[in-house]
């Protein structure tokens, strides 16, 4: 199969879907172009903060399109590439897509709500307590992989005595310049739209100006630092990104980052297209592996392409995205439309490029099963379709270190975008703990001094690192295997909270119900499959194995009690609420909204 085709077909499917159900989905819940959105009315210069369609696009896309549209999918083509394109294109458009714009919708219309808030007005306290220990958790997780993902992907290689293998080093280093100029230059970015009120074709001309002063200045001085130093470095961005006013730095930077993006996505697809005139775009992957001896050996399909494959199908993750900080900065209710479900469609259309990158490159893998190119320069998935992306670049006259370091960039800033989203997000997911009720702008007045304490922005941005990069030291590796299931499993507590949610307020909801059955069912299967698995290691025996497979077994049987809980006070609500027995909110009816709005709660 030839890789154009595959590109040309998918990108007609997930435009029509977009198109055709995505509006569908929107005209059927309701759109009030004409309604002040939370961004708006309860503008506070720290997390509300109204931002154009592309910057809130930006944010969301940025935020959610991590590693998972790579890695993912490309660990996933063992069972071929044909299985795996169905669930990116099938799963994108009517769950992943459904997942993120109901959340942001949902949200948009309960002044900007976070998911566990929403859980709390349509399922109860409980439920919101048992759901904000999950997501915490499940933010340190995704911390602690991100970050050692990122500093992996910077840090040098040494000879013997010590000095830098340049050669080896040299695209991580300049990336890493790179992306050490990119904060500052983001927080400039911002000022200066900020300051002379810049938009469009002046905004954009801004941002490429500043890509191309940015990788001059990092090609030129490149950082070599080791694994610790990046830590080091890595640490003191997330603390600012997690706990600055989001137009500070993250709002500009998410919108740096998605015209990078971009700029990839068009290089991929060209260089597809290139090689494809040259007759080297053809797919030499399995399109279909052989399932049944896949099974014998304990991998089965399913559940298990499901949960790996995430991001560019369905990952909960982006439920905490959408609610969490892009609801709190679209402007209008017209946005929700392409900043929810089109950044979704655009992630698919993501995984699909890599699917096909990495079908491509399988002709020069080494076949004797050391997963690298045969010159060694690719070994791991994203290092694989950074490679496949480059060579498509070459293709096309682009000089060939400069297509590496700028794939570099690229797939490192995959990391780092949403690893600067989760720390944000745990940090509020903290905070929101301790709050006394699900108003998103209240203070909590009546909370006592410890609440208070651990209500703080710093303290809690500093909890929630400090044990995310306890885990990535730590080994974080003995649970990334529960990784898949627990994002899943969030995705169907969130399709969940949605059916309650559209039946409380008298919206169609039954779009919903086929996702939430499949993620449920799917997300035990593997994790009750994860318990067996660890029960029988730990039989077994050995001090190796209590430490890996025993913290698994922990971790899961702990994920399985959380999912149960919660998805049983969801369904409990979801069959005993009357339809349409709780309206949207107005703005009146948050303390900050009192203000801003100049009325009285009703």
């Amino acid at each position: 199969m030839n890789g154009i085709v595959i590109v040309l077909v998918a990108a007609v499917v997930l435009v029509a879907g977009y198109v055709l159900y995505g509006r569908w989905l929107a005209k059927s819940w309701g759109i009030d172009a004409d309604a002040l959105t939370p961004a708006k009315r309860l503008e506070d210069d720290k997390n509300f903060s109204p931002a154009s369609c592309f910057t809130a696009f930006s944010h969301q896309f940025s935020s959610i399109c991590g590693a998972g549209p790579v890695t993912g999918t490309i660990a996933a083509m063992m069972f071929g590439w044909l299985p795996v394109l169905l669930w990116v294109l099938i799963g994108g458009i009517f769950f992943g897509a459904v997942h993120d714009f109901g959340a942001l919708y949902a949200s948009v219309k309960n002044n900007g709500k976070s998911l566990a808030q929403l859980i709390e007005k349509y399922i109860g306290r409980t439920g919101r307590k048992l759901f904000l220990i999950f997501s915490w958790l499940f933010t340190i997780i995704v911390i602690a992989a991100f970050v050692d993902m990122v500093a992996n992907t910077f840090q040098a290689t040494y000879f013997a005595d010590g000095s830098v293998d340049v050669a080896k080093s040299y695209a991580g280093g300049a990336a890493g310049t790179i992306s050490i100029l990119f904060t500052f230059v983001a927080i400039l970015f911002g000022w200066v739209n900020r300051r002379f009120g810049l938009s469009g074709i002046k905004e954009l001309a801004l941002a490429v100006v500043l890509f191309v002063l940015m990788f001059a200045v990092g090609m030129q001085i490149p950082l070599y630092l080791n694994k610790l130093g990046w830590f080091a470095v890595i640490a003191v961005y997330l603390l600012f990104a997690a706990a600055m006013p989001i137009q500070t730095l993250k709002q500009p930077r998410d919108y740096l980052t998605s015209i990078m993006m971009i700029v990839m996505i068009a290089c991929a697809v060209i260089g597809i297209f290139v090689l494809g005139a040259r007759g080297e775009a053809d797919m030499t992957a399995p399109m279909v592996a052989d399932i049944a001896a896949l099974a014998d050996k304990g991998s089965y399909i399913f559940p298990l392409l499901f949960v790996s494959v995430a991001c560019g199908a369905l990952s909960g993750f982006h439920s905490l995205v959408s609610t969490n900080t892009s609801s709190k900065q679209v402007s209008s209710e017209k946005d929700m439309l392409p900043v929810g479900y089109g950044a979704m469609v655009a992630e698919s259309f993501v995984g699909v490029l890599a699917i096909v990158v990495a079908a491509i490159m399988f002709s020069d893998l080494n076949t004797a099963g050391t997963g690298a190119l045969n010159n060694g320069v690719a070994a791991t998935p994203f290092q694989i379709f950074s490679q496949g992306v480059a060579r498509g670049m070459t293709a096309f006259g682009v000089d060939g270190t400069l297509a590496t370091v700028f794939m570099t960039m690229c797939v490192s800033a995959l990391a780092l975008t949403s690893v600067d989203a989760v720390a944000r997000i745990g940090r509020l997911s903290f905070q929101e703990f301790f709050a006394t009720g699900d108003d998103a702008a209240a203070a909590g007045p009546e909370q006592g001094a410890l609440a208070r304490v651990c209500s703080n922005t710093w303290v809690s941005t500093v909890v929630t690192l400090v044990l995310g990069f306890a885990l990535a030291f730590g080994g974080y590796n003995n649970i990334w295997p529960l990784f898949g299931a627990s994002n899943q499993l969030l995705g169907g507590m969130t399709m969940i909270a949605l059916a309650v949610f559209c039946k409380c307020t008298g919206r169609k909801g039954w779009m919903l119900y086929v996702p939430v059955a499949f993620l449920l069912v799917c997300t035990f299967t593997s994790l009750v499959q994860s318990i067996i698995g660890c029960v029988n290691a730990l039989a077994a025996g050995g001090a190796a194995v209590i430490a890996t497979s025993g913290l698994q077994l922990v971790f899961a049987i702990l994920i399985v009690i959380l999912g149960v809980f919660v998805a049983y006070h969801c369904l409990r609500e979801l069959f005993g609420k009357k339809a349409g027995s709780l309206p949207d909110e107005e703005p009146e009816w948050t303390e900050l909204g009192r203000k801003n709005w100049g009325g009285e709660a009703k």
